[in-house]
This record gives structure tokens, C-alpha cells and sequence, in this order.
């Protein structure tokens, strides 16, 4: 069998492969509410094959929105239509995860398809974003109000209730979303964090958020379900948050209950360039793997099945996240499955006379061979 259709095994649960759909944020919820083009987006990945399905950043709070228009779960009225949507996943092998985020400095922003940068005014339907510092990521983002203590205890407890509620809704996977300049990783750079007190400064005192947060998760997250924390290795920038930071970190993740640590990078600054290319970030991932004996996910430019395989074959990481190429995609896993030649992956029922290579192709006249 080919090591991208082997079972990962993480506490007592067992994905079927390890193809887990990353969280790609679809701009479409009103009042953070889950809806049928959320049901569709997700359902139809999970038919596609993938075992882990993986939905958008969700807000633990309103203000941790990435857009007004992002997934939330700060009320038990999100619970109900995320849990339809998780009912439909595992109706088709697949297992639900969630990100649970907060998007710090970088909230209140345009859905990217109309072509505005930047924060969305007061006025227009936005807010005021919080921070650890007073500091914009860039001139056209809002002035961030630095968080202070009881700020900062109200976003641990958000995160916690936002897990209870997430297991209610039948998630059985909780990401912790401190990667991509959001604001746990905001704590974690230097370039957006100065702050004197406990939270700033020294490395223990930058990480402390995201322990705290992780510990308070996980004290509430059932021991049999795995706890994902997704971590920008690097910023791409001199000075900021950097790999051998990020191996430091996972080992102090590991050792308060953390299963795998989804490797990305960037985010945090926005003058960061980044040597873009196929599997770039898997080179990361297997150092954290490595570095902090931990199993690992890893994303960024995975686009075909000998790729993922290598990766995996290589020891890299234990799980290929894509994001994009299921966008182009959604049957990608099962046609992954048909190029490595792997018969142990079905095609849905109601599709295998299509999948099969016993039917005839029939011919269209107007169309060239």
C-alpha cells in the first residue's frame, strides 16, 4: 500500500489516508453561521476521498473574524449548522476538523474577490482589531488596541468554549490556529509583539499565550481526540519568528497533550518574501518532526500524488494538507489513488460505473480525438 493511503493513527482515532483538506476560508457566512455553500465546499471534499476535512478559520469571538463574513462558533447558535455539515463528512468516511482562530490585528477585513485591501470601516460593517501591541501590520490595516490581562484571559476562556462547542458540533479534530500572523502568532513574533509585561519580550514570556491556550483546550478536548496547533516556522523576515523557534515551541506543545503540529510559514509581515515553489514548506515540517520528535502536517504547493508520497516516504510528515489543488480538484484523493495504482481506495458508490475503467468511453462526434 502507498503511504498516502495509509491510516494515520492519533490517540484512539484513525484517518483513513493521510489527504487531510486544509482550512480555506470561503467568505461566505452571515453572523459567523455555517450555511449550504459551507456544506457543499466541505461534503463534496469528503466525498472526494480526502479522511481528514479540515473547515476555515472559525472566530472564537466576533471580533476575531478575519472578514465580517468568516465561520463562527461564539454562540450555540453556530452549533447546529456546523453539526449537519460534520453528520454528512462522516456519512462518507471522513472525518471533521476544526480551526479555532482568532484573527488579532489582521480582523475586519474586504473579502478578498472585491479588490480592497486592508481593514473595513467601522462604518462599513467593521471594528476596531486587538493586538498584543499597538501596532498595524501595515499602513492600510487599522491601528490594532493592545490587549490587556483581563483581554487576554476572556480570549483563553473564547478558545475554551469554542472547543466544547466545537465537540458538540461532532468535530473530532481541534486545530489551534497560531500561524499566518493571526493573533496567537502575533504574540509569538517579535515584529508584532513589544510588550513589557509577561506576555512580551523574552521567548517564554511571547509563547505563554499559546500555552495557556493549548493547556485550556486540551483540558477540555476528550483525551481520545488528537489536538492539532497549526505554526508559521518562519516569517521570512530578519530577526522575527524563525525555525529554530518554531522546534523549541512544538517540543513545549508536545509535553501539554499536542498530537501534530501543521506546519506553514509567513504571515506576519507584510514586506516578507517568500522563495515560493513546489513543497516549499515541507522542508520545515521534517524539521519540526525531527527536531521535536512529533508527527507533523505540512501544505504549500502539493499538487500531485508522487509529491505527497515522497513526502511521506521520506519521512517529512506524517499528513499532506492541501488547500488549492482541491479547489481545482475535489476528486483529487481518489485520483491520486487511481495514478499510484492503490485498488484499496472505493470511489463513492454512486459514482463507481463513472470511475470504472471497464466502461466504454463514449464518444462525442463534435469533439477531436
Amino acid at each position: 500500500m502507498n503511504q498516502l493511503f495509509t491510516p494515520l493513527t492519533l490517540r484512539q482515532l484513525q484517518l483513513p489516508n493521510r489527504i487531510a483538506v486544509s482550512p480555506m476560508c470561503q467568505y461566505s457566512a452571515r453572523g459567523g453561521m455555517a450555511n449550504d455553500w459551507h456544506l457543499v465546499h466541505l461534503g463534496s471534499r469528503a466525498v472526494g476521498g480526502a479522511g481528514l476535512v479540515i473547515i476555515e478559520a472559525t472566530a472564537v469571538t466576533p471580533e476575531g473574524r478575519i472578514s465580517p463574513e468568516d465561520l463562527g462558533i461564539w454562540s450555540d447558535e453556530h452549533v447546529e449548522p456546523l453539526r449537519r455539515i460534520t453528520r454528512f463528512i462522516e456519512a462518507q468516511g471522513a472525518f471533521a476538523g476544526i480551526q479555532l482562530a482568532h484573527a488579532g490585528r489582521k480582523a475586519s477585513t474586504w473579502q478578498p474577490w472585491l479588490g480592497k485591501h486592508g481593514s473595513v470601516p467601522v462604518a462599513a460593517g467593521g471594528w476596531t482589531p486587538v493586538g498584543p501591541s499597538a501596532i498595524a501590520f501595515d499602513p492600510e490595516h487599522a491601528v490594532p488596541t493592545a490587549l490587556d490581562e483581563p483581554g487576554i484571559e476572556a480570549v483563553i476562556e473564547a478558545f475554551v468554549v469554542a472547543a466544547e462547542r466545537s465537540l458538540a458540533a461532532g468535530f473530532k479534530v481541534a486545530e489551534i490556529h497560531a500561524a499566518h500572523g493571526y493573533l496567537l502568532h502575533q504574540f509569538l513574533s517579535p515584529l508584532s509583539n513589544q510588550r513589557q509585561d509577561a506576555y512580551g519580550g523574552s521567548f517564554d514570556n511571547r509563547i505563554r499565550l499559546l500555552l495557556r491556550v493549548t493547556e485550556a483546550v486540551r483540558a477540555v478536548w476528550p483525551d481520545e481526540l488528537p489536538l492539532f496547533v497549526r505554526l508559521s516556522a518562519t516569517d521570512w523576515v530578519q530577526d522575527g519568528w524563525n525555525p529554530e523557534d518554531t522546534v523549541e515551541l512544538a517540543r513545549r506543545l508536545k509535553a501539554v497533550g499536542v498530537d501534530l503540529i501543521d506546519v506553514s510559514s509567513g504571515g506576519t509581515a507584510a514586506n516578507a518574501e517568500i522563495p515560493v515553489g513546489p513543497g516549499y514548506q515541507t522542508g520545515f515540517a521534517e524539521q519540526v518532526r525531527r527536531g521535536a520528535d512529533v508527527a507533523t502536517g505540512t501544505v504549500g504547493m502539493i499538487t500531485e500524488a508522487v509529491q505527497a508520497e515522497h513526502v511521506l516516504r521520506t519521512g517529512q510528515a506524517d499528513l499532506i494538507l492541501l488547500a488549492r489543488e482541491l479547489l481545482r480538484d475535489p476528486y483529487w484523493p481518489l485520483h491520486a489513488a487511481e495514478y499510484l495504482r492503490d485498488k484499496s481506495v472505493p470511489w463513492p458508490a454512486q459514482y463507481v460505473r463513472a470511475a470504472s475503467r471497464d466502461t466504454p468511453i463514449r464518444k462525442v462526434p463534435w469533439l477531436p480525438d
